[in-house]
């Protein structure tokens, strides 16, 4: 049977070289016959992969391309460096911008602006829900410019509004600066993705995306220094330190954007330009980025980078219901922390702890996030399980809350220290639901659109999140923390029904599958009408 599973692959338009796993690329043979293929390592000489004609990279397609596992590693190097880091860095600008409002509520912000715990709350909610309704939009047009286009217009025009919030007179130019953040900010993180997607495997997604978060813990740690710092300014010029705050941090991401205009390419076939020399890629490294990632991905082909989706596309990517699960997951898995996230300068002041000790104190939940973040990533590599490793988190979540809410209030204030920081420091399961949510999109049409949704079900949370503490229930909020163990079981049952969902999808196609000859699978696919994960040899990842 081995000798005939090349032709079988090729015409699946599945090519990929034996260093990756078999097992992750290709959902269509029986496992026997896996087994079986394993034993030829062989790369097809022809695929029957149909590029869009006005596909980017056409030029470097190569079905019969071999590259040795060095180069593909020195590549991969070379790509970290000059796309992955840099994508790094502007979502470090991002979470600059976007997580500077908990310093400043530190330096008394709200006092100074005559304002209360429950007018923050509604600014929060503004800026979450501007956010959340800005993501689709977003992708839309960072489908149709290009995402190396749209981001760094993006990081400028928030770095403006930012900056702009130095002029804060009260609540109504808060709540308007909170709705301009969350419209301009939304959709920057999906239209990262999809960039990074350009240059990445599925594999290779989810290791960079969780140093893609963990660069935001680690600027979270930056930020939390540097508000230190900047305090310092406190009544030069009149100014209040935090608006000294949003002052120079929106000058530093407006200048990272900026540069950025300038610096990121279309795609790797077209890093030559004026700024860039004669580009970053030889022509082989671009034949082996180019290849790679079709072999993992043959749907990436389907869309120019510069292509926008019409209306019949989104509809149809919005009703993939295998897709929802993980929404739901999205939407549920991170309440509980965000609530806390969101509080915790303000809980830390409560307990008694200066400014300069409240922005310090942040500083070892973050380092712990960093590496918990880091080891559920490479753990769920390692075992190749991912929703089941996902739900370690709430897990975790839920021991610590439910010890926060049993301790008297006369505990003392470095054990709540402790259990908060223990709390934020959850391992983060985002990096492993987001790719695996890329993975089973199927396709560059559902996955642009899933892409966004799920980052909309995410800042849902975070819109619930910042409603869950009421002013009536401070300093401990003990009625809220009891909502948020009821929702965290909720979550860890949709992690268990998501998990028995995807094995049954799997299970209920295969056993089609497998009962067929070979003759007959190579008829289906010649001839199917069945798209991106609606095709019966497509497997679910979980």
């Amino acid at each position: 049977m081995s000798a005939a599973l090349p032709s079988l692959v090729a015409m699946q338009n599945v090519v990929a070289p034996a260093s990756e796993p078999l097992d992750e690329r290709d959902g269509r043979l029986s496992d026997e016959e896996k087994n079986d293929y394993r034993a030829d390592t062989s790369v097809p000489s022809a695929s029957s992969i149909e590029l869009q004609k006005s596909y980017e990279s056409k030029h470097r397609w190569d079905p019969a391309a071999t590259w040795t596992q060095e180069e593909e590693t020195k590549l991969r190097r070379k790509l970290d460096i000059r796309v992955c880091a840099v994508a790094c860095l502007c979502f470090a600008a991002l979470q600059l911008d976007r997580g500077n409002i908990s310093n400043a509520l530190s330096d008394n912000m709200l006092v100074d602006l005559h304002m209360t715990t429950a007018n923050y709350n509604t600014g929060m909610t503004i800026f979450y829900l501007c956010f959340l309704c800005a993501e689709l939009p977003s992708q839309m047009i960072s489908k149709k410019l290009g995402s190396d286009v749209w981001i760094p217009i993006q990081m400028m025009s928030w770095s403006a509004v930012a900056i702009g919030q130095v002029g804060l007179t009260g609540k109504s130019s808060f709540y308007a600066t909170r709705a301009l953040l969350g419209l301009i900010e939304g959709g920057f993180i999906a239209d990262t993705i999809l960039y990074l997607s350009y240059y990445c495997t599925a594999a290779e997604l989810t290791i960079r995306l969780s140093w893609f978060w963990v660069t935001l813990t680690s600027t979270t740690i930056v930020g939390s220094l540097l508000a230190t710092a900047i305090f310092q300014l406190d009544g030069v010029h009149g100014l209040e330190g935090w608006r000294w705050l949003f002052a120079l941090e929106g000058t530093i991401t407006f200048l990272i954007g900026f540069w950025a205009f300038f610096y990121l390419p279309a795609s790797p076939t077209q890093t030559a330009g004026r700024f860039r020399g004669k580009g970053w890629f030889t022509e082989r490294e671009e034949i082996i980025v180019v290849n790679k990632v079709l072999r993992d991905d043959p749907t990436k082909s389907s869309m120019h980078n510069r292509q926008g989706l019409s209306f019949g596309n989104l509809l149809r990517s919005l009703s993939d219901f295998d897709l929802w699960p993980l929404y739901l997951l999205g939407l549920t898995t991170f309440i509980a922390p965000s609530t806390v996230a969101a509080y915790f300068t303000l809980s830390l002041k409560n307990l008694g702890y200066s400014t300069f000790q409240t922005n310090v104190l942040t500083i070892p939940s973050s380092v712990l996030f960093i590496i918990l973040n880091l080891s559920l990533a490479f753990a769920s590599k390692r075992f190749r399980e991912r929703v089941l490793l996902s739900s370690l988190s709430s897990w975790w979540v839920l021991v610590f809350l439910i010890v926060l809410i049993t301790i008297p209030d006369s505990t003392h204030k470095w054990v709540k220290w402790a259990l908060l920081s223990l709390i934020t420091a959850y391992p983060y399961p985002h990096p492993i639901l987001v790719s695996m949510n890329s993975m089973n999109s199927g396709s560059v049409r559902t996955r642009t659109v899933a892409s966004s949704v799920y980052n909309m079900a995410v800042q849902s949370a975070s819109l619930i999140a910042s409603n869950i503490y009421q002013p009536s229930d401070a300093p401990y909020y003990h009625k809220g923390n009891r909502v948020l163990v009821g929702i965290v079981v909720a979550n860890l049952v949709l992690y268990g029904l998501t998990k028995l969902w995807y094995i049954w999808r799997n299970h209920a196609r295969a056993k089609i599958w497998d009962s067929w000859t070979l003759e007959q699978r190579d008829e289906y696919i010649r001839t199917t009408k069945d798209q991106g994960n609606k095709r019966l040899d497509f497997r679910f990842l979980h």
